[in-house]
């Protein structure tokens, strides 16, 4: 980090003699909007984004959009379980952006003072995922609790889980799994595998599955929606690219890619 600090220290005022700038906390040049590109003057850049994993295939596309439009640059995603995430950014791991699957896990990072004011930028609900030739027969929540029925569930401190809990709840039934996975794409992954006769995944991983799960909706799911916030983070190596994933997340282009792919509009 010094010796980063050390060069922009000679090469900023040089920037500001030639090109009549004024500098930015970040040391990066500042772009107007999400689809400027990048300063080749900078050389390559990278911007990291840690997102739930329920957001793998909607930010590897946006990821895609945002490296075209901005030249030179490579955005490096960290997916996975939001509470896992949001520990290891309150434990100091360098990331520019923070993408999460409920509002309670983000705050364990603004709590911290180390994201700034979150924005809730899509929302999500529940299906029953099945195999595809529904061994189970299940057709309908209260199946799941049929003792017989080999269950899969997210663990109840990720996102995904909490979900489940208040989802069960809502519906007076009493499930118990026989595995608790610490994300969404790790239990959509013991259906897949024909390991279980059902989860209760995300409505947008039935459809990522492209297929290979059957997934019914139940009515219960509307009582645990999930919003999903975005934020940059404090320390954010990379601000201004920081900020202008953020808008291209939460641009028109933005979310018709997150739409398309089930999630709703919040």
């Amino acid at each position: 980090m010094f010796r980063r600090l050390s060069r922009w220290a000679i090469a900023l005022p040089v920037a500001l003699a030639l090109a009549g700038l004024s500098g930015c906390g970040s040391g990066r040049p500042a772009t107007s909007s999400a689809s400027a590109p990048a300063s080749a003057a900078g050389g390559a850049e990278e911007v990291t984004v840690f997102a739930a994993a329920s957001l793998t295939g909607t930010f590897t596309e946006l990821g895609k959009t945002f490296e075209a439009a901005h030249p030179g640059t490579t955005v490096k995603f960290n997916f996975g379980s939001s509470a896992t995430l949001a520990q290891q950014i309150t434990q100091g791991a360098p990331a520019d952006v923070f993408a999460a699957a409920s509002p309670a896990t983000m705050k364990t990072v603004t709590d911290a003072s180390l994201a700034g004011s979150p924005t809730t930028f899509v929302r999500n609900k529940l299906q029953i995922a099945l195999p595809k030739d529904n061994p189970a027969k299940v057709d309908e929540l209260k199946d799941l609790a049929d003792p017989k029925v080999k269950v899969a569930l997210c663990a109840e401190q990720v996102p995904c889980g909490a979900a489940a809990v208040k989802a069960l709840d809502a519906a007076g039934l009493k499930i118990t799994p026989v595995t608790l996975e610490q994300d969404v794409k790790a239990t959509l992954t013991k259906v897949e595998l024909g390991e279980v006769d059902a989860a209760l995944v995300y409505t947008t991983d039935v459809i990522a599955s492209g297929g290979k799960v059957t997934g019914i909706a139940f009515p219960e799911a509307d009582q645990a929606i999930n919003d999903y916030p975005i934020a940059t983070l404090a320390k954010a190596p990379a601000g201004d690219l920081a900020r202008q994933f953020v808008d291209l997340v939460l641009s028109p282009q933005g979310r018709d890619v997150l739409t398309k792919a089930g999630f709703e509009a919040p």
